[in-house]
């Protein structure tokens, strides 16, 4: 699978030309629909990814999301996540893509998953807009495209404020969607710890995360440990923040990655049930047909895209 660590990196495989900057770029859809590559066979790379489709023919799939939207959309790629397309020219609307190294280059972002949950690979998927909030979004995009081509020594101190913006509004349109699933009363600290456990949840499955004998992170056990707490009490803070208990919330997170591997790689089961972290590839099977009522050899063949 190709795997891409710098945005000129990534603009080639894809057709286009080189981004303006090594660590940021902004791009209308229909400047790139002569260049870009119609077809991308899974890949991963290392870079937030923000856009807003207005219209467009084609598939998308990033995870385990397949999008072919009909009407606007904003969707979201996070570093490292799978992602594969098949697409149309007539794609219009615009995207931001930046590295890890445009955020820790500016203050306004020393929070920046804390402040925009949205951005990790555990909480991404589409989220379809009405026309209002397309236009306003559309505005800011324009907004840091016209100053990302200015010749001017400051234009990243507006394009961060820019992009502040642009994360802060989607926030918005999220909490809207989101109205009445969170409790308003939850403490900062529960969502603190809520926090931290999805951060654990992802590091726990990384590829280059590297664990000894003892360590199970399908247990809840686990990430108390971790957080210095007893399991019960991350159980019912979780359960207070996202409805679920924390064991759930681990066995989504594993199934989401394990669709994502099934939809789009050509690893086994074998494989992916170690790079899961089951014990053997029986248990692994037990576990997805359990969650989802078919074997992941049959989901793999249900959903060839």
């Amino acid at each position: 699978m190709q795997h891409f660590k710098t945005l000129a990196e990534y603009s080639k495989a894809i057709g286009i030309k080189e981004p303006l900057h090594p660590h940021f770029d902004v791009r209308r859809f229909e400047d790139n629909r002569f260049d870009i590559s119609r077809t991308m066979l899974p890949f991963r790379h290392e870079f937030y990814f923000i856009a807003i489709q207005i219209r467009g023919e084609g598939m998308v799939v990033s995870g385990h999301n397949a999008m072919s939207p009909k009407s606007p959309t904003v969707y979201f790629n996070t570093p490292f996540q799978i992602q594969s397309w098949e697409i149309q020219q007539d794609w219009s609307g615009y995207y931001i893509i930046f590295s890890q190294d445009f955020i820790s280059s500016s203050h306004y972002f020393d929070r920046f998953l804390e402040d925009f949950p949205f951005l990790k690979m555990y909480n991404t998927f589409p989220l379809e807009i009405s026309e209002e909030e397309q236009n306003e979004i559309v505005s800011i995009y324009q907004q840091i495209s016209d100053e990302y081509y200015l010749n001017e020594e400051d234009k990243f101190r507006f394009i961060e404020v820019n992009v502040l913006h642009l994360l802060h509004y989607i926030n918005r349109l999220l909490r809207r969607y989101a109205e009445g699933r969170i409790p308003d009363t939850l403490s900062s600290s529960d969502q603190a710890i809520y926090t931290r456990f999805q951060e654990l949840i992802e590091l726990g499955f990384c590829l280059n995360t590297a664990l000894n004998a003892e360590s199970n992170p399908h247990s809840t056990s686990y990430y108390a440990s971790k957080l210095n707490i007893h399991p019960n009490y991350l159980n019912a803070v979780v359960k207070s923040v996202s409805g679920l208990t924390a064991l759930q919330n681990i066995q989504n997170y594993i199934l989401k990655k394990a669709k994502e591997s099934l939809i789009q790689t050509a690893l086994s089961a074998k494989e992916i049930a170690y790079n899961l972290h089951f014990s053997s590839p029986g248990k692994f099977s037990t576990f997805f047909k359990k969650l989802t009522g078919v074997t992941p050899m049959a989901f793999r063949k249900e959903t060839n895209i």
